[in-house]
């Protein structure tokens, strides 16, 4: 019963798919980051099925990548966009550790974050536009699973810049040792099965996967002191970013090989 009151926790708290209401107690949220990366795997089937049926219907590569597009954030609700456009205010303020914080606090937009939304709205658009092989759309697909696990693992690992926040009430009544064998266990299978379906893609993504993980420490510890509920929203969009541009740097590479 408890890892079922986790699995709902998980999904109300970072995805918009209707579940049972669970009381909001520490008790509930014992495993919820365990299932944090249940929600990649529904984005990540409704990604290649929506993928599917647009190529089924003969829709063009841009109208396919913009639903592609909107996909996470509808199932997500933006609830990682809202920390991503967070981080970007509270960096872009070049103010001290205190004042960043207090920045992402705020619930208005600034400029700069309208700004580099639109930019990574684009980037990401383009880049699905642009992925022909439906092996390299499923190693886009099993990436929101993988960045799921590695923004658990951080959260876990990683000091935190605030001792309250939504972040910490799901991570201070986690059972570690538990959340962290989970998660990565779930991480080496969504990892190999990226490189299984294609090789070179998969390798590329899970690189750059880590390589935004590492940055996302230093960038957190520098500018925050620590990480946040809105970091780790920051990094998960960076994240997956980062696996769709390698993954499609790995489908270009395999096919100039092949030529």
């Amino acid at each position: 019963m408890i890892l079922l009151k986790s699995l709902a926790s998980a999904f109300l708290m970072y995805s918009r798919i209707p579940m049972p209401n669970v009381e909001w107690k520490e008790e509930n949220r014992r495993y919820s980051l365990c299932f944090f990366p249940a929600v990649g795997a529904v984005i990540g089937a409704l990604f290649m099925l929506c993928r599917h049926i647009c190529g089924l219907l003969e829709f063009g590569g841009f109208f396919t990548g913009v639903v592609l597009v909107i996909i996470p954030i509808i199932i997500t609700g933006g609830i990682h966009l809202d920390g991503f456009c967070d981080v970007i205010d509270a960096k872009s303020s070049f103010a001290d550790k205190k004042k960043r914080l207090e920045i992402m606090s705020d619930p208005h937009i600034g400029s700069f974050a309208v700004i580099y939304l639109m930019l990574y709205f684009l980037v990401q658009t383009a880049v699905l536009c642009e992925i022909d092989k439906t092996e390299t759309a499923l190693v886009i697909a099993i990436g929101f699973v993988f960045s799921r696990t590695l923004s658990g693992i951080g959260a876990v690992c990683f000091k935190s810049a605030k001792s309250e926040g939504a972040l910490q009430s799901f991570v201070k009544p986690a059972h570690k040792k538990s959340t962290l064998f989970v998660l990565a266990i779930v991480n080496v299978i969504a990892a190999a099965a990226m490189l299984c379906f294609n090789v070179i893609a998969g390798g590329f993504a899970v690189l750059g996967a880590i390589a935004a993980l590492i940055y996302y420490r230093l960038s957190a510890y520098k500018n925050f002191g620590g990480i946040t509920g809105d970091t780790a929203g920051w990094f998960l969009q960076v994240c997956e970013l980062t696996i769709a541009i390698m993954a499609l740097v790995g489908e270009k590479i395999t096919e100039a090989a092949l030529l």
